[in-house]
């Protein structure tokens, strides 16, 4: 009987090659925030999912047996969004254990990237921290994950690849600052997915992390020099000692044809030399691992082309949207059950005479200016998706809300306790856009800044 296997990201590059070579081997169901309508592949299972919830989240792993994530939060899903893509990345996969566990997932295969040697995990790049984190908190909750931590994988359709080639094809002169001779082993985009293969459904790899990269240590220099060769381009590529990281992000952004948001972490990250240790390589199979010039011939053929993806729905999307996301140090220890209530106590305290609080016996929220009778907000409480560790309430009034029947404010903690997250979900704002913007965003996070400081001295019991 064939695994189930679903796809965290099946949309993306990873995820549209893994269900082109393994769509018969596997019964694959592909997760997508939007409704697929017409689908290429009929063995292949679309489902509509919101990975921002739990609940969804946990539908749309029914009757899985494997998941593959493959999610980075490194682009905006709402108009506004507040939040960080390392603060965003650690509540999407805390959502996804949640749900993985509720389904006894048998095991989460993550693709993750290799961490610098030798360096405290302080001081290693947000990018690849980022990564370590939901790693850790993919299997926070008891199923067991295989991380496989790469360099840049090198096959059509790659952002990373696509980047430097797109940097060969438009300069006739590269300037590489220092960082450029970090040295890294890139594996190509055949021996990745050789080795997911070989990962998924085996107990020997279950809770490890491992390593992948081919044999073969190279300079982000000298792939350029040998992307270019392959290319048939004559550059000149050189080394300068200096050239601020800063001043690269916009360089790679524009001639790489990258949007800053990607270039960002990818750059900072780049600082590190990323090669593989001997006890976390891979060694479950030998492989021939095809070199960075076989790589990159395989990237260049016309003939591989990404998979298509399924037409999905043009749905009517709501105008507007906002996505808020902190987190806070969760020095004190506490629980997401106290912190959302010493938010209702200490939030009029702040405000001193501005800001009243009134709940009802259910645990419903109402904050209202002054002594008005209708709330600026309205949250109610949801009981059977709380407890200890998170807490959920539904946005569902005020006058500053347009949108009364879909958003939600949580509070919930993460890797373990040691970090509280704060998160408004899908709010649609009252007041003008324009106003908006420059006043209750705001303020909104100003606040929550001064809750989490709040938070970090609080001494009380």
């Amino acid at each position: 009987m064939k695994k189930t296997i679903a796809i965290a990201g099946a949309g993306g590059y990873i995820g549209r090659w893994f269900i082109h070579n393994f769509k018969d081997k596997y019964k694959i169901i592909a997760l997508s925030r939007r409704e697929a309508v017409q689908n290429p592949d009929p063995d292949v299972e679309w489902r509509k999912v919101e990975l921002f919830s739990i609940t969804s989240t946990i539908e749309a792993l029914r009757g899985v047996d494997y998941a593959i994530y493959l999610i980075h939060s490194m682009s905006a899903l709402t108009r506004l969004d507040q939040g960080s893509f390392e603060d965003t990345d650690l509540l999407l996969a805390d959502n996804f254990s949640r749900a993985a566990q509720a389904n006894n997932i048998k095991q989460i295969l993550y693709l993750g990237g290799i961490l610098p040697k030798d360096v405290a995990e302080e001081k290693i790049s947000i990018h690849l921290r980022s990564r370590l984190e939901v790693e850790k908190t993919l299997g926070s909750k008891g199923v067991p994950v295989t991380a496989l931590r790469a360099g840049i994988i090198v096959g059509p359709g790659g952002s990373s690849f696509e980047m430097v080639r797109n940097l060969v094809r438009k300069l006739p002169a590269l300037m590489c600052p220092k960082w450029t001779n970090s040295q890294t082993q890139a594996i190509s985009l055949r021996d990745t997915m050789t080795i997911m293969d070989v990962c998924l459904g085996n107990p020997d790899v279950f809770g490890k992390s491992i390593e992948i990269g081919s044999p073969e240590i190279l300079t982000y220099k000298g792939m350029l020099e040998e992307t270019a060769r392959v290319m048939g381009k004559r550059r000149w590529i050189f080394s300068v000692p200096i050239f601020s990281v800063g001043l690269s992000k916009l360089w790679v952004s524009f001639f790489g044809e990258t949007p800053m948001k990607l270039v960002s972490p990818l750059v900072e990250s780049l600082k590190h030399t990323l090669t593989l240790s001997e006890e976390l390589r891979f060694k479950e199979k030998e492989i021939d691992y095809l070199s960075f010039r076989e790589s990159v011939l395989e990237a260049l053929n016309p003939e591989n082309k990404l998979p298509k993806l399924p037409k999905f729905k043009n749905e009517r999307e709501v105008k507007n949207t906002v996505r808020s996301i902190q987190r806070m140090p969760n020095t004190r220890h506490k629980s997401a059950l106290w912190v959302a209530n010493r938010y209702k106590v200490w939030l009029p305290t702040f405000f001193r005479f501005l800001i009243n609080v009134k709940e009802n016996e259910r645990g419903d929220i109402g904050f209202f200016m002054l002594k008005g009778k209708k709330p600026m907000l309205q949250l109610t409480w949801i009981p059977d998706r709380s407890d200890i560790k998170r807490q959920l309430f539904y946005i569902t009034g005020g006058w500053l809300v347009k949108r009364f029947d879909y958003g939600w404010l949580e509070f919930r903690e993460v890797m373990n306790g040691r970090y509280m997250i704060s998160a408004i979900h899908e709010f649609v704002p009252r007041l003008p856009w324009f106003v908006y913007i420059n006043t209750q965003a705001r303020i909104h996070l100003w606040v929550m800044n001064r809750f989490r400081d709040y938070l970090e001295k609080y001494k009380g019991f």
